[in-house]
């Protein structure tokens, strides 16, 4: 009876699978002892009780911006027991991506009894601004995924919440993180908000290295797997492979897990070079919702470069563009204008999804823009999109 499922939680390798989870928070970060410094400095004066810090993050997917800064709020909280108390609140604007959303995560962070509705905005932040006051305590809000709330629902919020102090006797009560794949996050907001914000207190992720994400994933293996059942030069392949892909740890991360599947499906207690196969997995770095909250004409800009991108490296903007088009006519559509185009090309590209770079063109004297798209596998993003259109 249910005998297939004998195998649940008795691994011949792996221990626990919590590790394995992107979720898991490391009780050190591999090869971010710059950013955790550059990060403190930028937070230098939160031991003060009337002074608030403020941050943006940003980086590729897999760069590590969310494990960074829950590490972060968790070591500063650690940090200033007895001095000021850090009450932590992360919430993910993909999954909650409008104003009121937001404000009701941060609220129930607070207070888990917060009713739902009935509140407006101006309310709930004053609700959560006194609930603060009241325990004597300093939140340190971090905002992960910020651009889709502020391209769905504006800076609004941001704005609101960086006064949230004004005309009050008690000052220093909110603290922010703003965290975005996208590069020119800062420039998405208007010019009270970049002053609040200060253009000082940026901090860009870069890609992992090779080392890291060997290390990395031995930090993984280490903590969800018997020991021995995975060789040095197992782990030191899955780095090299992630390396390849960007720098994308996330990419290390299910490189290990589905390398440790293989092995035990085949019975082994320990983990071989053939077990590790990149495959599906050139598309871990993509969330499968990226591609469902695209907008439908950048889903068919997506959709021709895919086309393109299966059988060559790149694509240039201008051939681009033309399948862009073609795609639109196969589906009943009427082209967007370039300007339109453009900025769909620059969003895909500042949500991991596309690549570009400049290389001097054949003809005259520009520069022509080259695509590729390091981060996924075109063959599976175009199936996803044309599941899409037809379900929609």
């Amino acid at each position: 009876m249910a005998d297939y499922l004998d195998n649940i939680g008795s691994g011949k390798i792996l221990i626990s699978g919590e590790p394995l989870s992107f979720d898991w928070m490391p009780p050190e970060l591999i090869g971010r002892n710059s950013q955790l410094s550059d990060l403190a400095s930028i937070f230098a004066g939160i031991a003060n009780h009337n002074v608030s810090c403020r941050a943006v993050v940003t980086g590729n997917v897999g760069s590590g911006k969310t494990v960074l800064t829950q590490r972060f709020g968790i070591d500063l909280a650690s940090k200033l027991e007895g001095r000021r108390k850090i009450e932590c609140a992360h919430v993910n604007c993909r999954n909650h991506p409008s104003a009121s959303q937001v404000l009701q995560q941060i609220a129930l962070s607070l207070d888990s009894r917060h009713p739902e509705r009935g509140f407006s905005s101006g309310e709930v932040i004053q609700n959560i601004r006194r609930n603060i006051v009241a325990h004597e305590s300093h939140l340190l809000l971090i905002l992960d995924e910020v651009d889709v709330l502020i391209r769905r629902d504006s800076a609004d919020l941001i704005y609101k919440l960086l006064r949230v102090d004004e005309g009050q006797d008690e000052k220093g009560s909110i603290s922010l993180i703003l965290v975005s794949q996208d590069s020119s996050l800062f420039n998405l907001f208007e010019q009270a908000i970049k002053s609040r914000l200060g253009a000082g207190n940026s901090l860009v992720m870069d890609p992992y290295g090779e080392e890291d994400l060997s290390q990395i994933t031995r930090q993984r293996y280490e903590a969800s797997c018997r020991t021995g059942s995975i060789e040095e030069e197992v782990l030191e392949k899955i780095g090299r492979l992630a390396a390849d892909a960007s720098g994308d740890a996330r990419m290390a991360i299910q490189l290990l897990e589905s390398s440790i599947r293989r092995a035990e499906m085949a019975g082994r207690g320990e983990v071989l070079l053939e077990d590790v196969e990149i495959g599906e997995l050139a598309s871990a770095s993509v969330e499968p919702n990226q591609i469902y909250e695209l907008g439908k004409h950048q889903k068919l800009v997506l959709m021709g470069i895919c086309r393109r991108l299966k059988k060559s490296d790149e694509v240039s903007s201008g051939d681009a563009r033309k399948l862009y088009e073609l795609v639109c006519e196969e589906n009943s559509e009427r082209a967007r204008g370039y300007t339109t185009f453009w900025k769909h090309l620059k969003y895909l590209e500042s949500v991991g999804l596309l690549k570009s770079r400049s290389s001097n063109s054949n003809k005259g004297r520009g520069r022509t823009q080259y695509i590729s798209m390091p981060n996924s596998a075109p063959a599976e993003i175009e199936s996803r999109i044309e599941r899409d259109l037809l379900s929609g």
